[in-house]
C-alpha cells in the first residue's frame, strides 16, 4: 500500500511540474458569439465564413473573431528551503513527520537498544528492602 501511494504522490507531483513549467497557448474562433472551434498549441480552425465574405466582396467582416490567450509557464523554479518563511517551515516540517509517523507500521518500528541485553537480576531490591508502593 505505501508503494501505491508513493507513485501515485510521485507522478502526480511530477505531472504537476510539467503542468506549471510548460507555457499554454489557447486559441479560439468565434463566429457571431459562438465559440466554433478552440485549440491548444495551434492555430484554431475558421468557419468557413471567410471565404464566403471574400466570394460575395464584402469588405466589412464582423461576424468572425479570433482570440487568442497565452498562460506563461514559471521559469524560476530554484526554490530553496531558505526562501521559506520560517513559520512555514516548521509547520511543514511537523506536518511531514506527523504524516510520515503514520505510514510506518507497527511490527516495522525500530527498536532502541535491541542489542544490548537488560542486566542480569542477582536479587529483587523491593524485598530485600522491604520497599513497597501502595
Amino acid at each position: 500500500m505505501k508503494a501505491f501511494v508513493h507513485k501515485t504522490v510521485s507522478s502526480a507531483m511530477a505531472l504537476l511540474l510539467l503542468l506549471s513549467t510548460v507555457s499554454w497557448t489557447v486559441d479560439k474562433h468565434l463566429c457571431m458569439g459562438r465559440v466554433m472551434d478552440i485549440s491548444f498549441f495551434a492555430q484554431a480552425e475558421d468557419c468557413g465564413m471567410d471565404v464566403a465574405a471574400t466570394l460575395l466582396e464584402t469588405i466589412d467582416n464582423h461576424c468572425c473573431d479570433d482570440e487568442s490567450f497565452t498562460i506563461e509557464g514559471q521559469d524560476d523554479l530554484k526554490l530553496t528551503w531558505n526562501d521559506i518563511q520560517l513559520g512555514h517551515q516548521v509547520v511543514l516540517a511537523t506536518f511531514a513527520q506527523s504524516y510520515l509517523g503514520t505510514l510506518l507500521d507497527i511490527d516495522q518500528l525500530p527498536i532502541p537498544l535491541h542489542t544490548y541485553p537488560p542486566p542480569f537480576l542477582v536479587q529483587d531490591l523491593n524485598i530485600l528492602h522491604e520497599v513497597f508502593l501502595i
